[in-house]
């Protein structure tokens, strides 16, 4: 049964980070793009070397956690906005909301 998460459809352990790093180092990627930031500026940007930017660009974020790709978008001028509430249920949920 599919689920919307591929990362889950696989199988593999924790899909959800998984799925919240795909999509930040897609929005990243966007952003260098937009921006017409070549590697070496976006490299100099974020603080990495231009191989790791280009890493980023096929979305290879395997190296970086979660916080740090949310550090790197910060860095591209991007605002980041993190909501924690109850859950009405036993094990609380992660959901991503790109605007």
């Amino acid at each position: 049964m599919r689920c919307g998460n591929v990362f889950a459809d696989l199988g593999l352990p924790h899909p959800e980070q998984e799925q919240l790093r795909a999509e930040r180092t897609l929005r990243i990627y966007c952003t260098i793009r937009q921006r017409n930031l070549t590697q070496t500026q976006a490299g100099k940007i974020l603080g990495i070397s231009q191989p790791h930017v280009s890493a980023l660009a096929r979305n290879r974020a395997g190296n970086f956690p979660v916080g740090r790709l949310l550090d790197f978008l910060t860095a591209l001028c991007q605002n980041v906005e993190i909501t924690v509430r109850p859950a009405h249920k036993e094990q609380g949920e992660m959901s991503v909301v790109l605007i």
